[in-house]
């Protein structure tokens, strides 16, 4: 398959996870007094989906590189966001909300962490 196919699929696999990322951020809109929830979601989620299916890729031998490309490359690197989560924890830190932003911290990194191991898991009992 051409490289240009490739780029399709991530450009595709990237509107859609942008989309889906957004609606998830209008759906559960938060003010930056509490926890960004949208964004702990999006990358919980996300993290969860890229150790299940990198994993299940990696042990199927699956052949379809252009879908491949389109889930893991375009829509989660759209539908996750790291920018998103450092400008929440940057505004709640200078909004004096220091617990808040150091609490984001600690779940965004302990949950995707956990997530990603039990998404990887997950697709080795599949």
């Amino acid at each position: 398959m051409s490289q240009a196919v490739h780029y399709v699929s991530v450009a595709l696999g990237g509107a859609l996870g942008a989309s889906f990322r957004y609606a998830i951020n209008l759906g559960l809109a938060s003010s930056l007094e509490k926890l960004p929830a949208a964004t702990l979601l999006v990358n919980v989620l996300g993290s969860f989906m890229a150790g299940f299916l990198t994993t299940w890729f990696l042990h199927r031998s699956f052949g379809n590189i252009s879908l491949q490309l389109f889930l893991t490359v375009g829509f989660l690197g759209a539908f996750t966001t790291f920018s998103a989560f450092s400008v929440e924890t940057m505004r709640l830190f200078e909004a004096g909300h220091l617990g808040s932003a150091l609490a984001n911290v600690l779940l965004n990194l302990l949950a995707c962490l956990l997530a990603v191991f039990i998404g990887a898991a997950a697709a080795r009992l599949v």
